[in-house]
């Protein structure tokens, strides 16, 4: 297991859709222990295989309570197949660095997705569970959380992006 690199905004990789999951071996077993050390590290809520720069459909997470034993969810090529009523609350990103913002996602939606292994799933999520998986899909999807936001919003965000950039060439 090892610590990977988070892919931060403007990476392009983060803007590319990524492939489906084919092979669920060994590789793809030490790619889902890498992304649990790194997004329980950060830390985080969930972690999408494209933000550690691999382009695949796999995403994992863990929406249990800091008490609660943790709880890895690993979906592989999951699908958002229905989706219904809205929630509005605050979302973050590993890869979004300074930033939370009030965005808009379904409040249940229906899950088809493989596990770990690749047996099917098909499940209900509501909530906060629904909006993580709606989150970290959209990773898959190359889409981040800033492309939900206002565009006043996001070209605030992208320009204040520009120059820690600049800043950190410059140190």
């Amino acid at each position: 297991m090892a610590i990977r690199e988070i892919l931060k905004y403007p990476n392009p990789t983060l803007r590319k859709k990524a492939t489906q999951v084919t092979d669920f071996g060994d590789t793809l077993q030490e790619l889902v222990a890498d992304m649990a050390e790194t997004m329980y590290d950060a830390p985080g809520v969930g972690l999408a295989a494209p933000q550690i720069g691999v382009s695949l459909q796999l995403l994992i997470m863990d929406v249990t309570d800091k008490e609660e034993e943790p709880e890895l969810i690993i979906l592989a090529n999951p699908e958002i197949s229905e989706g219904e009523g809205s929630d509005i609350d605050e979302e973050g990103c590993l890869s979004v660095v300074e930033l939370t913002a009030k965005v808009k996602r379904f409040a249940k939606i229906r899950v088809k997705a493989q596990d770990g292994e690749g047996t099917p799933l098909d499940f209900i999520a509501e909530d906060w569970f629904a909006r993580v998986i709606q989150h970290e899909v959209d990773h898959l999807n190359g889409t981040l959380f800033i492309d939900h936001l206002s565009s006043l919003k996001r070209a605030m965000y992208k320009k204040k992006r520009k120059k820690q950039l600049a800043q950190e060439q410059a140190s």
